[in-house]
């Protein structure tokens, strides 16, 4: 339930708070006073798309938050799910708007995408506005109120998990049957391609150690002229490195016993020369190891030579790249000798995974007809009374081809004549009877969908006297049920039916023209509905009238 709501700098309101009750309010006020504009903040805070223009000029931001008590919805899931902190009874949404275009949105003072805004705001406010009428046209949303009142979510969700697979199904059938026609076009030049590549006996990082072994053979010279000035510097004879270690060692050894200051340099002297001796012996190694050989060089630049046009030819660099085209290939190729089985196999998963979607979109079916007959038999109940004592409303079931909710075609057929035949609603209802009908829909949907809040705005376009009483009641039951209910309306005996009543007024400025709203008292109330019935010039009949309207 909405409890609070501020805004703060848009469009043309400067500052707005105003507290909000439970059961069913009441939201007057003249053409242009701004009742849209107040409609248009909270629908920002519904997570509609936002407009720097909106920004009261002369100010860099604006602010819409609200409170909301949440304490008898059973709505912890959502903000557990998302990892926001959660206090049933004020939770709190806002929306900040710059200047400069950039928009943030809050729940509990924790940012959200405005995506998650918009998820939380589905969930907490339906606002019903004139044009929500023209949703009769669309079949999509008489399915979606036969559902509802159906009660068939978890039957509806398996059977589109169904239907998703066997779409996938679908697709991955077509594609076999375009590879095994397009293999069976290509068989010979892939089985050609496919033996060039198993010949050649390919192996990954082969080319790399291939690379290596020519180029240090193609420099065996080099290499073993180095390694010998390298072992002549370590080891030669006269003026060698180690054996030169080796005597300078010996010499600091030989005093050591006179002079102990050297014991720590001979130590690490000797140190040295073991080391320099391992080297040594490790060069005289690689002088052995290192030959050059111009069959093997010859062999293995032939063999290069073989991966590099292997490589050229299949537009590649690696020959990992290589052995994934050789691979493909001979999955092609198994999928053209086996294709028959393959094709049979998956057109069984097909057939069967259909099989289970038609049998699910019965039960839809049969769920649907049980709900539609429900609808019919409370529609007449609440038409009736609304001024329509001769209505009928029907809803026609039609099957179609399976798609994403079934194979239910749904259509609303009304008369409100026993001389009219039965035609589409939206095809031969009037302006006002569509509004009776859209207030009596969203009055029985809302018995089945616990929505804290429903704002109508101006749902009564086209009724007047008696059947406007019968509508504010019917808005009235609704907001006994757990659950608020505001009216925006132009009509007195709306209004005055209210629990709470605003006012919606404009006020004329040096600044500027900015928009008010106000609670009004039991005195202002009879005035505010006079004015609505009168005009301007409030008569003292007019006034009394208000009295009896509003029994006090």
């Amino acid at each position: 339930m909405l409890k609070q709501l501020y805004i703060k700098n848009f469009t043309l309101i400067d500052t707005l708070d105003m507290e909000f009750r439970s059961g069913f309010s009441v939201i007057t006020g003249e053409t242009g006073a701004g009742k849209s504009i107040i409609l248009g903040a909270i629908g920002l805070l519904l997570g509609q798309r936002a407009d720097s223009k909106s920004v009261k000029m002369g100010t860099d931001k604006c602010v819409i938050e609200a409170h909301f008590d949440l304490s008898r919805y059973g709505m912890e899931r959502f903000f557990d799910e998302n990892e926001i902190e959660f206090d049933a009874e004020d939770t709190i949404i806002r929306r900040e708007l710059t200047s400069a275009g950039k928009s943030r949105a809050f729940i509990n003072d924790t940012p959200v995408a405005l995506s998650m805004l918009k998820e939380l705001g589905e969930q907490l406010v339906d606002v019903h506005s004139q044009h929500q009428n023209l949703l009769l046209n669309k079949q999509d949303f008489q399915l979606n109120v036969v559902d509802i009142i159906a009660d068939d979510a978890k039957e509806l969700t398996d059977y589109q998990q169904t239907y998703v697979r066997y779409q996938e199904l679908k697709k991955e059938e077509q594609r076999l049957r375009e590879d095994i026609e397009q293999g069976r076009q290509q068989v010979d030049f892939m089985q050609f391609q496919y033996d060039e590549l198993t010949n050649a006996r390919l192996s990954d990082g082969e080319q790399e150690e291939l690379e290596q072994r020519s180029e240090t053979m193609s420099h065996s010279e080099d290499i073993k002229t180095a390694l010998y000035e390298a072992e002549s510097a370590l080891s030669g004879d006269e003026g060698g490195v180690v054996s030169n270690l080796k005597k300078a060692v010996s010499a600091l050894q030989g005093i050591e016993h006179v002079y102990p200051d050297v014991a720590e340099l001979a130590e690490r002297m000797n140190s040295c020369y073991i080391e320099l001796k391992d080297a040594a012996a490790e060069v005289s190694g690689k002088m052995d190891d290192v030959d050059f050989d111009p069959a093997e060089l010859d062999m293995v630049n032939t063999r290069l030579d073989r991966i590099y046009e292997l490589q050229k030819k299949y537009k590649v660099e690696r020959v990992d790249q290589l052995l994934a085209i050789q691979e493909e290939l001979g999955r092609k190729l198994s999928n053209i000798e086996n294709s028959d089985e393959a094709l049979a196999e998956i057109e069984r998963q097909v057939s069967e995974t259909l099989k289970d979607a038609q049998r699910k979109a019965e039960l839809l079916t049969e769920k649907r007809r049980v709900a539609a007959g429900a609808i019919e038999k409370q529609m007449r109940e609440r038409l009736v009374p609304l001024g329509m004592p001769n209505v009928r409303f029907e809803i026609a079931v039609e099957q179609e081809p399976l798609g994403r909710c079934g194979q239910d075609k749904v259509s609303f057929l009304f008369s409100a004549n026993t001389s009219t035949p039965l035609q589409p609603v939206s095809q031969v209802a009037s302006g006002g009877e569509i509004a009776r009908v859209m207030l009596s829909l969203k009055a029985m949907i809302s018995g089945a969908v616990k929505l804290p809040t429903i704002i109508f705005d101006e749902i009564d376009t086209g009724v007047s006297g008696k059947i406007a009483e019968q509508m504010a009641r019917m808005m009235s039951e609704m907001g006994h049920c757990d659950r608020q209910v505001i009216s925006i309306t132009h009509l007195p005996q709306i209004a005055a039916l209210g629990s709470t009543h605003y006012k919606v007024y404009k006020d004329e400025t040096a600044q500027g023209t900015t928009t008010h709203m106000l609670m009004l008292n039991d005195e202002e109330r009879v005035r505010e509905i006079a004015q609505m019935l009168s005009g301007s010039d409030v008569s003292e009949a007019a006034i009394q009238n208000a009295k009896e309207l509003l029994k006090l």
